[in-house]
């Protein structure tokens, strides 16, 4: 029904009209480009996933278990394959929303308003959709000829694949983006003094191609890996309460997934402007608390229908739920120009360059802060309600009930998220086509809160991480425990050195792979801003409008930069998490996992915040504030946004993977750490 509901939105967003000639050629461009690029990475990832594909067969057929390998093998590729699916269905629908967005905004706000978010929608529905069919369909296939008890501990190669695509075209797609943008600022508004998507600037089709490619299909895939490993890490913890629930237990997250779909497409139905001088936030916003609501009716009703009606469970998931809304709320306030954070950047920036730095540094690091305390009271809360269903390991399937209660808005999430790319493209659209200011101002309006919404979904999926990597982390101990034929919990004893070196280069990993993210950005900024230098000195005309610029050859230098950049940290994840298992076993593992989560989403709470706060304070002075567009004040900001712009749309966002990635490793490769 959520597939068929999503091509009923693309067909309605197709049959609008695509502007004027202008728009045309510009979305032409934008289209080819983010095309011929997702063509070239997903070919790369293909080949690096069917080789490990082999090699976790190879694994298996060493320690003499053929059939588990293969039946890895074959969920492994096909998570990878259904989360390769989602994230370029929804990109193409994106790219083809942004020219339709452009021209609604023509005709009226909320026309626009209604085409950007219905655009992002498709790409929310089908992820959540996608996710939800694949483990279904996995689970019903590997179910046939045995028990059920065994058959969620069969298929988690489905998240390992999933997440593997997934931290490839999160990582690929935010070097690409930001390679753009970093570049395109630099040389365009600090040397030029020239308007973001200036015509003139030869960077501003490669910005335009990287919105989609990084925030829209690298989105896309970082939350379908979320909800597929949310989804088999909750049916293996429901495996311990099998006495009691039976299968409804190891069911109920794939049922609560769907009424969760429901509850969205509701949200999204129901969201449209109710006057042209609304705030389109307070719009997005009325349809995220509808869906909230829904959502918890129907985490009720499931509760009724398949947990005997133990409503201890049920405000487990309003927990999740709460949480959810808690920190929307908390990275509303730390990147939102209506807010003090952001302020006080745009305040510093009056002063220069390192001053701007300084204090964007100092929020993102205070940003952690409220996140983390509302965390951890939902996960002892959560835990707490479990334990007082009276249920023998009710604790831990509480948490794993809020983790499904904050993944319930999935899909509205995703559509908030994709909004941000599809208006940002719309303005740039409207900006190169030249056409009338009034055109502009409406997507201006959209874009700022385009931006808002991006940062609010980064904080949600790394909230989301957070309790679905503690989640899946006990997943991996009850799957040691299986293996190992332990009746009670593993325990692990961080006083042990083995165990306190796996956690050590748990917590190192995080910072070289940030580190290797933010340098891939800054290595292909340097050879697109010397080669946008070069074609302004070798074409004059080109800044008298005279020439056009040669856009397809910086697209050409992000493409080889960041398919070449992404291929190193990405690997370092995977080999770095099987050598501390192999070497030093199951229980070194586990600190690696424990305390690699652990400062991952701190680290990825501070770059997203802390990117999401200087992107906005700029756009608070261009808004006229301090000085406004030009001033000294604004070339300081812009470059703060330079270095935020790797820390929240390559880093950080990478990081939410990241932190899952390192989970359904070691849940795959348990038997090798014994």
């Amino acid at each position: 029904m959520a597939l068929l509901f999503a091509g009923y939105l693309t067909r309605q967003i197709l049959r609008k009209d695509t502007g004027t000639a202008a728009m045309q050629e510009v979305a032409a461009a934008v289209k080819i480009g983010a095309e011929a690029f997702l063509k070239r990475q997903y070919l790369t990832i293909g080949i690096l996933t069917v080789v490990l594909a082999v090699i976790i067969y190879g694994i298996y057929a060493f320690l003499n278990q053929q059939t588990l390998g293969w039946k890895t093998s074959v969920a492994f590729l096909f998570g990878a394959f259904s989360s390769a699916v989602a994230g370029i269905v929804g990109m193409l629908v994106s790219i083809r929303t942004n020219i339709r967005t452009a021209s609604a905004a023509r005709r009226s706000l909320n026309e626009a308003f209604v085409t950007a978010l219905r655009g992002g929608a498709v790409t929310g529905i089908v992820i959540v959709a996608m996710s939800l069919l694949g483990v279904s369909l996995i689970y019903y296939l590997y179910s046939l000829g045995a028990p059920e008890k065994e058959v969620p501990f069969l298929i988690v190669g489905y998240a390992f694949g999933a997440s593997f695509v997934a931290l490839f075209a999160q990582l690929g797609g935010g070097i690409y983006t930001k390679a753009a943008d970093v570049g395109s600022d630099l040389v365009g508004k600090v040397e030029k003094g020239i308007p973001e998507d200036d015509p003139r600037n030869p960077a501003v089709i490669a910005d335009l191609v990287g919105d989609n490619v990084g925030d829209c299909a690298g989105r896309g895939a970082d939350l379908f890996e979320s909800t597929a490993a949310e989804n088999i890490g909750a049916m293996i913890l429901g495996v311990a309460l099998y006495p009691v629930f039976g299968i409804n237990g190891v069911l109920f997250p794939l049922v609560v997934r769907a009424f969760g779909l429901i509850a969205s497409i509701i949200g999204i139905i129901f969201t449209k402007l109710k006057s042209e001088n609304e705030d389109p936030m307070a719009a997005l916003n009325r349809g995220y608390y509808i869906t909230s609501f829904l959502a918890a009716i129907a985490f009720f009703v499931a509760v009724k229908w398949l947990l005997n009606g133990n409503l201890w469970f049920f405000f487990a998931g309003l927990v999740g739920i709460i949480t959810s809304i808690l920190i929307v709320l908390i990275t509303v306030y730390y990147t939102d120009h209506k807010y003090k954070p952001v302020k006080d950047i745009a305040k510093a920036s009056q002063t220069g360059h390192g001053t701007n730095i300084i204090t964007g540094f100092a929020v993102g690091m205070e940003s952690t802060a409220m996140p983390v305390i509302v965390l951890s009271a939902a996960l002892l809360s959560a835990f707490w309600l479990g334990e007082s269903s009276g249920i023998p390991h009710g604790g831990l399937y509480g948490t794993a009930i809020a983790t499904m209660g904050m993944l319930g808005t999935a899909a509205y999430i995703l559509a908030m998220d994709n909004f941000g790319p599809i208006t940002d493209n719309a303005g740039g659209i409207v900006e190169m086509s030249k056409s009338p200011e009034s055109i502009r101002k409406r997507t201006d309006r959209l874009d700022a809160v385009g931006n808002t919404t991006k940062a609010l979904t980064k904080g949600y999926a790394v909230g989301s991480a957070a309790l679905a990597a503690f989640l899946l982390f006990s997943a991996y101990l009850d799957d040691v425990a299986k293996h190992l034929n332990i009746s009670g919990p593993v325990a692990i004893d961080l006083s042990k050195i083995d165990v306190f070196v796996g956690g050590l280069i748990g917590a190192m990993l995080i910072f070289l792979f940030s580190s290797m993210a933010i340098r891939a950005v800054g290595d292909a900024a340097y050879s697109i801003v010397n080669e946008v230098r070069r074609q302004w000195k070798t074409k004059k005309g080109i800044m008298t409008g005279k020439e056009k610029p040669d856009y397809a050859r910086v697209v050409d230098i992000c493409v080889k930069a960041s398919l070449k950049k992404m291929i190193l940290p990405g690997l370092l994840v995977v080999v770095t998490t099987v050598a501390v298992g192999m070497t030093l076993k199951y229980e070194a593992a586990g600190a690696f996992l424990m305390v690699g989560t652990i400062t991952g989403i701190l680290v990825a709470l501070m770059l997203n915040t802390g990117g999401g706060a200087w992107d906005n304070a700029k756009k608070y002075i261009e808004e006229g504030n301090f000085g406004g567009k030009g001033s000294e004040t604004h070339k300081a900001a812009v470059t703060g946004d330079t270095v935020g712009d790797p820390f929240k749309d390559t880093a950080g966002p990478s990081l939410h993977v990241v932190i899952k990635l390192l989970s359904t490793i070691t849940l795959v490769l348990v038997p090798l750490f014994l």
